[in-house]
């Protein structure tokens, strides 16, 4: 849910043209310019240096905004192909009951 919440903020963003780096790493005031796949993170430069990331799998932010668009787009198709499913089901179910 975190990710998604800034995929879409990052994604406002670049649709009105500012620059991603606006939100900044709240340790070192970095822009966030990499995301930290094993943590789910937008994480900065001086993070990704650290002890605590530097064995992680890292994307760029728009990479990841990416990735992750795509994927939650995909589940969103599943879960509107269910929905329409339910939906028949019920209206079956309803015609049948009347």
């Amino acid at each position: 849910a975190r990710v998604l919440e800034i995929a879409k903020r990052l994604s406002l963003q670049v649709a009105r043209g500012e620059t991603v780096e606006e939100e900044g790493c709240e340790r070192h005031r970095e822009p966030l310019k990499v995301f930290c796949k094993d943590d789910e993170a937008f994480i900065c430069m001086i993070c990704r240096e650290s002890r605590a990331h530097r064995s992680h799998t890292m994307l760029p932010v728009q990479d990841a905004v990416q990735e992750y668009k795509g994927q939650i787009q995909a589940h969103l198709q599943v879960v509107k192909e269910d929905r329409d499913k339910l939906l028949g089901f019920r209206e079956a179910e309803m015609r049948r009951s009347w």
